[in-house]
């Protein structure tokens, strides 16, 4: 392992001003041993102790608010997207201690196809899960797998992006007051040699993150057998058909498209319009996103914030490059700004796009919005599926009929229907993803907590007698 000291840069001004001291292989051995250690207690206390220490976990949270919003405003620039995060997080532990009792209830014992045979099940939790978690929501995405883990009675350790690891620090202080908790969760500060460390320590992998590198995990889990549940990048389109509402879909889609400046697996990335309001929908997108500012000088000064990943700024820039040596039209917004010495990118809308360019086809992550015209369902349909993602997807109609009829057609784990990106506050219903946006059970609904438990069961015989098919011994 690289143990090499770590510099991170803030994303307001690209100075450095944090040092991340990374584990050695053995450090991080010996601390997944004591969380294995400290598991079989953690299951032994039932659902019930685990949600009350996971209850007692969220009164932590809320009385250290202030302190990990400040350090989640450090790692990522914004103001209020993160105390939307901090909410999720704490809306989340509410869900998942409701839900957790009734989903992890003992089955009743069942009489299978043999009269004689009684079937009994069990769940047992995996003993160490394993999460690696990106930076564009490094609160929120560092605890969507755990909690759920944690309530079925695993252990967890979780790696946090090395761009993003202030917050680690006060939420740590919080696990700590836990008693119970602290023993069986546990953040770790490192860049992508930790991680890869990680997945030979732990018995489960749930990791989130771009497709480059969620290939590498799944071939490292693959490789020691143990699952791998993982939601990748996307490229998500949105359909307007011809019956839709335009000012309601130009707000939606400008929303989906821009918030945390476009830095979400769930953003809309490419937008498909009927051809005859194509021009009508332009002039309403462009005039609302010309109405947006970036959040400077101040974090509260604007809707916009900046570009977290230097890295990413680069991708920006090349592919707004691309698009316009190919002929885009940019009808606002169009180039990475630098601020302070920040880098930021205000809400861009191209024309005269089409699927040759790199903005129409890989995954920018950036408040950028792309239209092309259509001109059939059809032909909607079938650009839209033109990717090798298939994460989520936005459809708009005049009528609920109309909208599904097109949804169906569409590869897409989740798709809105008359609004966007409403995965990020609609968590019941499962999905999965397709292509290449992921692999595994559903982080969303039921699914989701089962994913951490394995089933066993009890086929017992209930009468002393010979089983027919035994051998007649003679």
């Amino acid at each position: 392992m690289n143990e090499q000291i770590l510099q991170v840069r803030n994303p307001r001004s690209l100075k450095v001003d944090y040092w991340i001291h990374p584990l050695t292989s053995l450090e991080l051995r010996a601390k997944c041993d004591r969380l294995r250690e400290s598991q079989t207690a953690w299951q032994q206390l039932g659902i019930a102790g685990r949600i009350k220490a996971l209850q007692d976990w969220k009164q932590a949270l809320i009385e250290h608010k202030d302190e990990l919003i400040e350090s989640l405003i450090q790692d990522t620039g914004r103001y209020s997207e993160t105390l939307i995060e901090f909410d999720s997080v704490i809306s989340g532990i509410d869900r998942w201690c409701r839900l957790a009792p009734e989903l992890l209830s003992t089955e009743p014992d069942k009489t299978t196809a043999i009269s004689f045979i009684q079937l009994q099940q069990q769940l047992v939790p995996y003993t160490l899960v394993g999460v690696i978690s990106p930076w564009n929501f490094p609160l929120l995405l560092s605890t969507i797998d755990t909690i759920p883990a944690l309530l079925a009675g695993c252990a967890v350790i979780a790696k946090p992006s090395e761009i993003a690891p202030r917050f680690i620090a006060p939420l740590t202080k919080t696990i700590n007051s836990v008693p119970e908790l602290s023993n069986v969760l546990l953040y770790i500060e490192g860049a992508g040699d930790i991680g890869a460390d990680l997945i030979s320590e732990v018995d489960l992998v749930c990791f989130t993150g771009s497709v480059a590198t969620g290939k590498k995990v799944a071939a490292a889990a693959a490789a020691r057998f143990i699952p791998a549940f993982l939601e990748l990048g996307g490229k998500d389109p949105a359909i307007v058909l011809a019956s839709a509402d335009l000012d309601l879909a130009s707000s939606a889609i400008l929303w989906g498209s821009v918030i945390n400046s476009g830095q979400s697996c769930l953003s809309i990335e490419r937008i498909y319009v009927a051809a005859s309001i194509f021009d009508d929908f332009v002039e309403q997108l462009v005039s609302k996103a010309k109405k947006l500012k970036l959040n400077y000088p101040v974090t509260e000064s604007g809707e916009i914030g900046p570009i977290i990943a230097q890295q990413q700024a680069k991708i920006i820039t090349e592919h707004l490059e691309d698009a316009i040596a190919k002929g885009a039209k940019i009808h606002c917004g169009g180039a990475v700004a630098e601020l302070a010495g920040g880098l930021w990118c205000p809400p861009t809308v191209l024309t005269k796009v089409n699927h040759d360019m790199k903005i129409m086809s890989e995954e920018t992550f950036a408040p950028i919005m792309p239209i092309m015209p259509f001109a059939s369902n059809e032909e909607a349909i079938s650009l839209a599926n033109d990717t090798c993602y298939g994460l989520s997807a936005a459809v708009f109609a005049g009528s609920e009929t109309e909208a599904i009829s097109v949804a169906e057609g569409l590869d897409a784990g989740a798709i809105s229907i008359n609004d966007a990106g409403l995965t990020a506050f609609i968590h019941e219903a499962e999905k999965n993803a397709f292509k290449f946006s992921g692999i595994g059970g559903s982080r969303m609904g039921a699914a989701a907590l089962k994913r951490f438990m394995r089933k066993k069961a009890f086929l017992i015989k209930t009468q002393s007698f010979a089983d027919p098919w035994w051998f007649d011994p003679i």
